[in-house]
């Protein structure tokens, strides 16, 4: 994005009339695709880890975390 607002303001105009296409996420060297997976299993990861563990292990982890939490 240009920093000067007659730039921007250039830009904006451009990309709502169709004539410039809209810049994308990817500009930082990433994959997109690979990027909408890793959110995908970020959104559901703690819940789908959640319900396959057994109630014991689940309190063992929760334990291990309030201690680390308290202790500082």
């Amino acid at each position: 994005m240009p920093r000067d607002t007659n730039q921007l303001a250039n830009l904006i105009v451009d990309m709502a009339t169709g004539i410039a296409p809209p810049e994308t996420k990817a500009a930082d060297g990433k994959n997109p695709a690979a990027v909408a997976l890793g959110r995908l299993g970020g959104l559901r990861g703690g819940k789908a880890r959640a319900a396959n563990l057994s109630a014991k292990k689940l309190s063992e982890i929760g334990k291990k975390a309030a201690k680390a939490r308290w202790s500082r």
